[in-house]
């Protein structure tokens, strides 16, 4: 029995997603909760697991390609009724009736084997342990126009390998065309493996992608090949055309350019996590007018500090940067002034204050920037700060963190100084009402009373919504986290 797998909403309002990269091909056979595929939302790449067990045939969409919610992506075959009640074949009568005594001696004793403790889905299915057990099931048979399971790489849409077969030893340069050979009987011509833009690229340049060879991983077929395969059919053209003619041009003796016109540019198609990042930006920059406030700061007595805190035990086997001071006096500050941590509401016309404290910290991933938050990070001690912080960057950027780890932020902070910069103008992130943009800290010469000395200062830079936060106000929490940050202990004294 076919069953196809659809798209589900892993997430608040999911409406697509992009297919990163799939685990199984035609021909696997899966069970229930079995990872088999990575998709990329506007917030983070998810695993989901299969909801049935089976034997995968067909992969229904491509890898790269953006999917609605509830569009089919893989096909399963799963056993049907019949199946599962079809009789074993029956034995010789002289083995069956050697074996018949020893099986009866057995088959007291020998318990059933227990079915398997129903196991954490992401997606809100799965199975329940049943009190019975069922015979192991048998591998679905091939289906006539489908393609057994090998050990070459299918084709991210369910097809056989990329590429059609070369004669042993033969080794094509990337981009030429593949001389055309006979398909097998009973089978189509092979699907190439590419990317949905790639393939759009190939049919623009009017380009056969079955008749090139990939250079990319496992034969992909990438914009660079297809590009070099239209200019060797353009020059092709060209030569032809001059051969007929009765005076060709002569072709140029001098120096040929070190840059082909394949790399005079790249184009990087923007989806999942980029795409959002992107429309979340544009939308907060031209809907809520922003204010930046900027303020040098002397943070000696912090560095000193955080040196002091890494030999606590503590803090064993934890991250103390800077960065965590300054998160924990805008934690302090935002206690002090609650209005900092709040949203406007369009449709009510109201300033919603929020409680508690879900602190952001901007992390730049390898798919795009994103926001992780601590949730009650005003809350936690300043070693369960640090720990928390620790482990949400390390998920984000390792491109593991859920969409629950990515919603409801309501302050956040953006640490340009690890870039080597000293500071930015941060833009809001849609629904908070300020950002903390922390700069490098850097040796500089700073009066200390009445006298020029080398101190650590960095440069902090504070947004706000405006049409929440007034100058009063923003200049006042901006104030509060850099007297913190000159003077650590103010952070007891406030807390």
């Amino acid at each position: 029995m076919r069953k196809e797998f659809r798209l589900p909403d892993v997430g608040e309002g999911l409406t697509e997603a992009d297919i990163v990269s799939w685990h199984v091909k035609p021909g696997d056979t899966v069970t229930v909760n079995q990872i088999i595929v990575d998709i990329e939302t506007a917030k983070a790449v998810v695993e989901l697991p299969s909801p049935y067990a089976g034997t995968i045939s067909a992969l229904l969409v491509d890898v790269g390609q953006t999917v609605d919610v509830g569009t089919p992506i893989i096909a399963v075959e799963v056993p049907s009724a019949d199946d599962a009640a079809a009789p074993e074949p029956a034995k010789d009568a002289p083995e069956a009736a050697k074996e018949a005594p020893e099986a009866a001696k057995e088959a007291p004793d020998t318990p059933q084997e227990s079915p398997p403790a129903r196991q954490p889905v992401l997606v809100g299915y799965g199975v329940k342990p049943g009190s019975t057990s069922r015979r192991p099931r048998k591998k679905a048979p091939t289906r006539p126009g489908s393609y057994p399971a090998t050990p070459s790489m299918p084709s991210p849409g369910g097809g056989p390998a990329a590429g059609p077969a070369f004669p042993p030893g033969v080794q094509l340069p990337p981009g030429v065309p593949v001389p055309p050979q006979a398909p097998s009987a009973g089978q189509g011509r092979p699907r190439a493996l590419a990317k949905p833009p790639v393939r759009r690229l190939a049919r623009d340049l009017g380009i056969d992608l079955g008749g090139l060879a990939g250079s990319g991983p496992e034969g992909l077929v990438t914009r660079e090949d297809v590009e070099r395969a239209a200019d060797a059919s353009r020059t092709g053209a060209a030569e032809a055309a001059g051969t007929a003619g009765e005076a060709p041009v002569p072709r140029t003796t001098g120096p040929r350019a070190t840059v082909p016109p394949a790399a005079a540019e790249e184009r990087i198609p923007v989806r999942g996590v980029r795409k959002h990042t992107a429309a979340a930006m544009v939308a907060s920059a031209f809907t809520a007018p922003h204010v930046t406030e900027f303020l040098q700061v002397d943070v000696t007595e912090t560095m000193s500090a955080v040196r002091r805190a890494r030999e606590l035990p503590e803090f064993a086997g934890l991250k103390v940067s800077p960065l965590l001071f300054v998160a924990k006096a805008l934690l302090i500050a935002a206690g002090r002034h609650p209005v900092i941590n709040s949203s406007w509401d369009e449709a009510a016309q109201e300033i919603v204050v929020k409680r508690p404290v879900n602190l952001g910290i901007a992390v730049a991933a390898e798919r795009g920037l994103i926001v992780p938050n601590v949730k009650g990070a005003d809350t936690l001690p300043l070693a369960g700060l640090a720990r928390a912080i620790d482990e949400l960057a390390a998920t984000a950027r390792a491109g593991k963190a859920t969409p629950a780890d990515l919603a409801g932020g309501t302050i956040t902070i953006t640490n340009v100084g690890v870039f080597g910069v000293d500071t930015g103008t941060p833009i809001l992130m849609p629904g908070e009402a300020a950002i903390l943009a922390f700069g490098m800290v850097r040796d500089m010469p700073w009066v200390v009373a009445g006298e020029l000395a080398v101190r650590k200062v960095t440069t902090l830079a504070l947004s706000f919504d405006h049409r929440i936060v007034d100058g009063e106000l923003g200049s006042a929490v901006l104030r509060d986290v850099g007297s913190m940050l000159e003077d650590p202990v103010r952070m007891i004294a406030w807390s």
